[in-house]
This record gives structure tokens, sequence and C-alpha cells, in this order.
């Protein structure tokens, strides 16, 4: 870990804390086998796990943002207690540009977009595909914070197969955070965007045939993140973070919380309109991530993590990159929303006050109630650090908590279902850890119902891995079904 007094002289010195220490990038793809375990990898535990996050292939110019790197994956493949690791660049069209060019063509978020190449898209920003990673029809989908193609790749190889156009019916772009029904398995999206349609709804089959999608109405252009699904409906958010007009026109990305605009949250039937979304304020605030939602009686009822935007007495930072490395800091909390159907009445408050994120549940629940949900604990370091993880049992009001340890950083953990299990804590959490001493990474495996015990097992992986961004656990049935399908 980088001390923040050591992080200001780098700063000063031009250097970018995301792209040092646990965040440097990795400029090699290699596949390892039969890598070395500690402990045991259970023989109930068989699949895939995989994570996104941002590494860039050529450094660009300007200051570079932690969201700017081209996507990459690296996977686990768990089977017979053996683990095999790989790790591929998502070949989107911009890296492939990059790729043919030899050198970075687009500049990051942070700076103006007038020289980077005119492709089409509504920003005019490179497509990384970078941030999150489900798994639908066979198929690994990648998706990019501020809604580009969504990119099938390869569950076994980690090959980009292209974008998927959903049979050729496509006509939009998908958001960062998609959700894929674990009892319909259909795939259920929102596009927003700088123009007018501000944002879109849709659903894609099991088969990936596009099925339904509907323009939504809301005021402006927003910058939404996420979204929440029940059996029934989809949940829909408009939120007070805006995209600066002035900013815009001059060609820059720069966006403006509007900490007195109430938040709205859209209620839609799953295969609605824009005429059957009922609205419901809540207070002011900005929700990077939901951990889950579900119907109950009258009442839609979400968990998420709502995010506190930092005030002007944290901002530790200075000089040149002092905007980007402030809000790159996650400051949230847990905190539960009730939307009465029948009275329109909103009921909302906090369930924790600590500062975890990137939420996990056990995905099978994914639209029904659910009583556990495992966060990302947040470092109180100057940089976005992973230090530990947090089960939360949310109908006792209890948690569990499981640190890495020092200089250890770690990803976010989807739970794994154990083979046969009935409980809904009957598996493991599973996360990339890497360890500042070694420079090296491994994958931790936790009992979920243990998880104060530590490991069960350590994947020692032969080379680091950058932080980065979402992840998921394909199990091993899916991958016979993918296997099977792609015969």
């Amino acid at each position: 870990m980088i001390g923040n007094d050591a992080l200001n002289v780098a700063i000063d010195a031009g250097e970018n804390p995301y792209l040092l220490g646990p965040y440097a990038p990795v400029d090699e793809e290699i596949v390892a086998e039969d890598l070395e375990v500690v402990g045991e990898i259970p023989s109930d535990l068989e699949g895939l796990y995989v994570r996104n996050g941002p590494n860039p292939r050529f450094p660009a110019g300007g200051r570079y943002h932690w969201f700017d790197g081209d996507g990459m994956l690296h996977g686990l493949h768990l089977a017979d207690g053996k683990a095999t690791y790989r790790n591929k660049w998502v070949r989107t069209d911009g890296f492939a540009a990059e790729a043919a060019d030899g050198r970075a063509l687009w500049e990051g978020v942070a700076e103006p977009r007038g020289g980077n190449p005119d492709d089409g898209t509504r920003l005019r920003l490179k497509d990384t595909s970078n941030t999150d990673v489900v798994f639908h029809n066979g198929s690994l989908v990648t998706l990019w914070y501020l809604a580009g193609q969504p990119y099938k790749v390869d569950p076994f190889t980690l090959d980009t197969i292209g974008s998927d156009d959903w049979k050729g019916a496509r006509d939009c772009m998908v958001s960062a955070h998609a959700k894929v029904d674990p009892r319909t398995k259909e795939f259920l999206f929102f596009d927003y965007g700088p123009t007018p349609p501000f944002m879109s709804y849709g659903v894609v089959s099991a088969d990936g045939s596009l099925t339904h999608h509907t323009e939504i109405s809301i005021p402006g252009a927003r910058m939404p993140h996420d979204m929440a699904i029940t059996e029934n409906h989809s949940i829909l958010m408009d939120l007070p973070l805006v995209v600066d007009p002035d900013s815009a026109a001059r060609g820059r990305h720069r966006l403006e919380f509007l900490g007195e605009t109430p938040a709205r949250f859209g209620v839609i039937p799953r295969f609605g309109t824009d005429a059957n979304v009922q609205w419901f304020e809540a207070e002011p605030c900005y929700i990077y991530h939901t951990i889950n939602a579900w119907e109950e009686g009258d009442e839609i009822v979400m968990d998420v993590c709502r995010f506190r935007p930092p005030s002007s007495s944290s901002m530790d930072f200075r000089g040149p990159l002092a905007h980007i490395l402030n809000y790159l800091r996650l400051d949230a909390y847990v905190h539960r929303y009730r939307f009465n159907l029948v009275t329109g009445r909103t009921t909302e408050g906090p369930i924790d006050d600590r500062n975890t994120e990137f939420p996990m549940i056990n995905h099978r629940n994914l639209g029904q109630k659910n009583r556990y949900a495992y966060n990302v604990s947040i470092s109180s370091d100057t940089v976005m650090y992973f230090d530990g993880l947090v089960k939360y049992d949310l109908e006792q009001g209890t948690d569990e908590r499981y640190g890495f340890g020092a200089g250890r950083y770690g990803s976010e953990a989807p739970f794994a279902p154990r083979t046969g299990a009935t409980a809904e804590d009957d598996g493991y959490l599973l996360s990339f850890v890497y360890d500042a001493t070694t420079e090296r990474s491994e994958l931790l495996i936790l009992d979920a119902q243990d998880l104060p015990a530590g490991p069960i097992g350590r994947v020692m992986i032969p080379r680091r891995i950058p932080n980065g961004f979402h992840a998921c656990w394909v199990t091993a049935d899916e991958l016979e079904t993918a296997r099977v399908g792609a015969a």
C-alpha cells in the first residue's frame, strides 16, 4: 500500500495511482494450468470465476481515469480439484482500431473528446466494455459503464466472439449492468444517452432474441448505472446526477449532482411501456449498485448501496488529477426502499452505515426475496482498495466479516452454490486477492456459512491481476450447456 504522502509526491510528479501498484496494467495474455493450491479446492465446487476490469493496452495522452482502460477478463476454471487461469483483452471495435494502428487513438473521459475518432458513437469515447460480465445464452457478455455494445465472449477460451446484435434487432446500447433472470434466462437491460430518447428499456429472450424494447420518459440526460428486477417488474432510476450541458457543449464529459432534486425510481411491468411506469420519489442520492429487489404484498422492496458524494472537507488530493482521484473513492452504505404500488408511497432507511459496496447475492435468488448479501468493504485509504468481505444477514440484522490482511486487496466476490445445495448460503465466496509483498495474486475460496474462518483454499496465480470491477460465477451445468450448444 502506498501512503498518502508518497501518493501526493507521485501525483505531483505526474504519476497516477490508478496506474501504480495493484492498479498497474499487465501487458501479456497467458494460460496457466494445474495451479498450486494451498488448502483445497472443494470437490463440490466446479465452474468458472471470471472478472472484468480496465487494463489499458496503449498509454493515452491526458489524464488517465480508472474507467478508461481497455476491458480485460481474468478467468479461473475449477474442475476435478484443479484450476486453470487465463486472461484476455475484450476485442472491442476500439481495441481493434488501436491494435491496427499500434497506438492509442482515444483520450479518456477526463479530456476533451474533439480529437477522438468520430466512430459514430454518441459520446465520442472508446467503448472499452470493461465494467461488468454476465452469462447469457451460452456466452459471457461484457458491458461498458456509459452504455455500449454488448460483446459476446467464449467462456472456455475468453476469445471475443463479437458484438451481440440480438439476431439483427439491436438498435440501442446496453447499460453497465443488465440482469439475467435465473428462472426465465431472460436478459433485462436499459440504455441511456446524452440525447433524446434519454432512456430505453428492454428484454432479450433466453435464445438471444429481442422480445421487448420501449422508450422511457425522463427529464434529461442522466447517469444511471444499475437497475433491479423482480418476478414481474423492473426498477429503473432517474437520479439527480446529470450531464453538465455547458461542459458537453465544450466537448467534455462532466457530471453535476443536484443535491436538492429528489431521486426517482420507475417501476415498470417486465413487458410494460412508458405509459405503465409508476414513478416513486425519494431523498436525493446516487446509487451505483443494487443488491436485489422482490415483491412483498403491495410493495416492491429494493436493497441498494447508497452513495455519499464527497464533501469539500474530504478532498485530500491536489493538482491536475485532484477531481478524478477524489471522486473515485467510494463511500456507500446498505439502504432499503419500499415502493407501495397501491398508495404510491416511498419508505426508505439505512440498514448499515459502514462503507461497503460491489454487492453480490446467490444468483438463484435474483428478483426473489434474499436473506444474505455479500459486499466488499472499502478501506479508509485515499485510493480505493477493497480490504475485506462482509456477509449481511438482512433478516436478522447481523453480519460477519473477513479481512484480506495488510497489503492485500480483493475483488468483487460472487457466490458459488455448492453442488446439491438447498440453503441460500450453502456455497462459497470467490475473490481474486493481490498481495503487495509478493506482487502476485491468488483466488480465495471462502465458506459462505463461516466467513470468519478464512479460506478453505487459495489458488496461487503466477502473476499479478490488476484491481478491477465486476465478476460472475458460471456453474459447471451452465458451462456444459454452453459446450453442447456450441457443438
